[in-house]
């Protein structure tokens, strides 16, 4: 019976209509990406079919996705760029070498966002001699590093003329592509159906017949199609047992079609089914090894077309065909495919052929499976490992090693995301072997904290790992108890947290180890206080280049900030964003360029901190994770400016509470609004936590003392000595001063803060400093001084940005008989940070696509931004912009 698009279009104008107006949009540079969602055989591939002849002009370039090759990294991919691959020579050599890298044709572990950046350059580079239509169909089935790869590509393409249309059977779990403008498809309403009907069955129909048909196909158009064909009209009208779904309906249908075949005609289909690849070579070969006729059994197959390329008619197809095979034909079609895969040229198809050819297991197997997992790994493969390490653990004999290899598959799952797996392979490990049960613990940890979920949390995990180890591996239990306060802190639960490992921690070995000493002045800060514990932390942070560092950033930088140790936090800030590039770790680096960022607006450079913001938040939109929003929420607080900084803390999720009470205490304190200042202060204070809460003191020392709440006043300034003694650098013991001088009126306070402060690094608690100092002379009627400590304030503070409070100072300036002078407005005032970033890198003289590199954008959408910036700041060369005061 023939299928025409005609035929099976009918009731789809509306999208179609969609569908073209995305062409037409790509014409004129306008890119987009689209996925058409829906159930199998409503209808998403012959869209396609018609999105593909309605592209005249464009260059069309297809990839489908293969249930059987979702776990090897990059397959849709190279699918997809393989036409164009010849113009890698045309690219960076770091972006060409990402590409070849994910496609094998060069040793290494790709980059995933230079494997992206190297695809979107690769697409502009084929855009320049016409528009461009690439097309992925069976989405669902898209292996997870393609599928990374392809939404980065579609969030980047709205500058370029690219069109990228996604084919997705639902229900998929596909989160990659859940960002992405969709188009769901329904089934055909009763009219459609019928037209579609009576265009598949050209004979007279029994109205019963038609009703059976309508009702069992629910507007399906694939169904309308294949039941007429298999069930007969006979049996339609007498009725006969359906599934419930309608794609069990059609799969239900190709199977009836399959039993009809002789038994090595279904051989040779079952064995087609297990070959992802549809190698026609590498079928020939493995009908051969079974003794089949493959050229006699061929011609009696549906549903297969026999090509260059071994083709199934419908995805369904295939799966109910390999589905339909019973187990022990299907161990034969994986052991032929096995015999006849070349162990050199393809050693891992291999090894998981032969691992789904065995019925019990084999060490062997297993081994080669292990291999093949770590060649994957090496290949940025984490789903293809996942998938050889978890048939590797179930085909393994002996416990101990069954242990490992679980606990490597484990890893792998949760690395790519597949946290239920994930948790049912860690009930399988044994605890009769500590250092086993420890790591599963871990895991565990690592499981909860993404997940967000379960009875306990990340930090109990790490607890019982720490207790296991206490008596096997004292060395690694503490680490295990470091790691817990560092969850502690990033998750609350620090203090009972510490108890534990004040109570359980073993001591400390000889020569006692960083880890040990910063285990140890932990513990102590609970236990006796910030001076005992200072003297043990102190020496610690003077060296930021220690490994207990390098591994925890995180906590370093939370226990300088505790200690008022601006030295170390920016050491070990610094030194986490020079890793962080170095390793190309999109974990690690975005936490790093957000340390940074908040150093560098501490500092008042604002330029810089929007600079690695907007670079974090290019990997976040990159991984599709939420953006880190603290640095943003330091640079508002100091900015000023009140509506921009209400909104972004009206916007921050509830477990950022304590940043956005210090922000609003700062904001509020530069305002000159006190009471707001003084109840935003306490309440973060309230929360107890190491680091930011120790930072809102001063700020609540400054608004209790406006408020004349002298004794709120006192104890802040009581609990801050106790900090910053402990630490005893210029940043903590400048702005105990000055906290001092407020609540004594001690005017050499005053005085020895902005001595202590006398560093470029902390000019901006230096002026904080001066303000309060002018504040003060101007109270006790010393004009002439309050004037000019006042102007050594309000020039800094205008100057960096820090708008509140300059405008306390030119206040307090007029105050005296004195007109503060106008600030000059910032080029980069008027941009937004992504924009602050591009001109900045553009001044420095990178070129359009260097900053695209940087960004994951593609060159085009550069220069759409450089056009922007251009004109809001009426420029009209790159030469005006490196020559602009305030960009860089």
């Amino acid at each position: 019976m023939p299928e025409t698009n005609t035929d099976v279009l009918i009731g789809r104008q509306d999208e179609i209509r969609r569908l073209d107006a995305l062409l037409d949009e790509a014409r004129q540079g306008r890119g987009g990406a689209l996925v058409l969602r829906g159930e199998p055989g409503i209808g998403k591939s012959v869209l396609l079919r018609h999105l593909d002849e309605a592209a005249t002009g464009f260059l069309v370039m297809r990839a489908s996705g293969a249930e059987f090759e979702m776990e090897l990294p990059y397959a849709a991919l190279h699918q997809l760029l393989a036409p164009v691959t010849g113009r890698l020579t045309e690219l960076p050599a770091p972006h060409r070498k990402a590409l070849q890298i994910a496609f094998g044709l060069d040793t290494g572990t790709p980059d995933p966002f230079l494997v992206g950046v190297a695809s979107l350059g690769l697409l502009a580079e084929t855009v320049q001699d016409r528009p461009l239509l690439c097309v992925v169909d069976d989405a669902q089935w898209l292996d997870q590093a393609s599928a990374k790869a392809l939404a980065f590509l579609a969030r980047r393409i709205s500058a370029e003329r690219i069109a990228l249309v996604f084919a997705a059977r639902e229900p998929s779990r596909l989160p990659e592509l859940d960002r992405l403008p969709a188009l769901s498809l329904q089934g055909l309403g009763e009219a459609d159906a019928r037209a579609l009907l009576a265009a598949a069955v050209r004979a007279p129909l029994d109205e019963r017949v038609r009703d059976r048909i309508l009702a069992e196909a629910r507007g399906n158009p694939l169904a309308l199609l294949e039941l007429p064909r298999t069930a007969g009209l006979a049996g339609m009208a007498g009725g006969f047992a359906q599934p419930d779904s309608v794609p069990g309906v059609i799969e239900q249908s190709f199977r009836s079609r399959l039993e009809l075949l002789p038994p090595e005609a279904r051989l040779l289909v079952t064995v087609a089914a297990a070959d992802p690849i549809g190698d026609p070579g590498l079928l020939w070969r493995a009908a051969a090894h079974l003794g089949v006729d493959a050229a006699a059994a061929e011609h009696s197959v549906p549903l297969v077309e026999f090509g260059t390329r071994i083709r199934f008619s419908h995805p369904l197809a295939r799966s109910a065909a390999y589905r339909a095979a019973a187990p022990e034909e299907r161990r034969r079609a994986h052991e032929a495919l096995a015999a006849v895969t070349d162990p050199v040229a393809d050693p891992d198809r291999r090894a998981w052929h032969r691992a789904q050819a065995s019925a019990g297991p084999d060490e062997e197997v297993a081994a080669e499976l292990e291999v093949s997992a770590t060649r994957a790994q090496e290949r940025g493969g984490l789903a293809a490992a996942a998938a050889f390490l978890e048939r590797s653990a179930a085909l393994t004999i002996s416990p101990v090693q069954r242990a490992e290899r679980v606990l490597a598959a484990a890893s792998a799952k949760l690395s790519v995301g597949d946290f239920d797996t994930a948790a049912a392979l860690l009930t399988t490990v044994p605890t009769d072997q500590p250092g086993q049960a420890a790591r599963a613990d871990l895991l565990r940890g690592r499981l909860s904290f993404v997940r967000r979920r379960g009875e306990e949390g990340p930090t109990a995990h790490l607890l019982r790992a720490a207790a296991r180890l206490a008596a096997t591996d004292p060395a690694w239990s503490r680490e295990c108890y470091l790691d817990a306060i560092e969850m502690g802190l990033l998750l609350g639960g620090l203090d009972q947290v510490m108890e534990t490992a004040g109570k359980a921690a073993p001591p400390s070995g000889d020569p006692v180890s960083t880890a040990a000493a910063v285990l140890t002045g932990l513990i102590s800060l609970v236990s006796d206080g910030h001076a005992a514990a200072g003297e043990i932390l102190r020496p610690v942070l003077g060296d930021t280049d220690d490994q207990v560092w390098a591994r925890r950033p995180s906590l370093g930088f939370m226990v300088a900030t505790e200690l008022w140790n601006f030295d170390a936090l920016h050491a070990i800030a610094t030194r986490a964003v020079a890793a962080g590039r170095e390793s190309g770790s999109f974990h690690a680096l975005p936490i790093a360029l957000a340390m940074q960022a908040t150093a560098n607006v501490h500092t008042g450079d604002f330029g810089t901190a929007m600079e690695l913001i907007s670079e974090e938040e290019a990997f976040a939109d990159a991984t599709g994770a939420a953006p880190l929003v603290y640095p943003r929420l330091h640079l508002a607080a100091l900015r000023g400016r009140h509506k921009e900084a209400a909104e972004l803390f009206a916007s921050v999720d509830h477990r950022m509470s304590l940043s956005v009470q210090w922000a609003t205490a700062v904001l509020h304190n530069g305002l000159a609004d006190y009471p707001a200042a003084l109840n935003a202060a306490k309440q973060a204070i309230e929360y107890g936590a190491v680091g930011t809460a120790g930072l809102a003191l001063p700020e609540l020392v400054e608004a209790a003392t406006r408020c004349g709440d002298t004794d709120a006043a006192a104890g802040a300034l009581a609990s801050l000595q106790q900090r910053t003694q402990a630490g005893r650098h210029a940043w903590g013991l400048g702005v105990e001063a000055y906290a001092r001088a407020l609540v004594t009126e001690d005017e050499s306070a005053y005085q020895e803060a902005i001595a202590l402060l006398d560093d470029s690094a902390l000019v901006v608690y230096r002026a904080r400093a001066r303000l309060l100092y002018g504040e003060w002379l101007r109270r006790q009627g010393r004009r002439r001084d309050a004037r000019s400590a006042l102007r050594l304030a309000h020039e800094p503070l205008s100057d960096l940005g820090l708008e509140a409070f300059a405008e306390r100072a030119a206040g307090e300036l007029r105050a005296t008989g004195e007109q503060a002078r106008s600030r000059t407005s910032n080029a980069s005032d008027q941009l937004t940070m992504q924009e602050v970033h591009i001109a900045r890198l553009v001044a420095d003289g990178a070129t359009s696509k260097e900053v695209a590199a940087k960004l994951f954008l593609s060159p085009r959408t550069v220069d759409a931004h450089l056009r922007n910036i251009f004109r809001k700041l009426q420029l009209t060369s790159r030469r005006q912009l490196r020559d602009l005061p305030g960009i860089r």
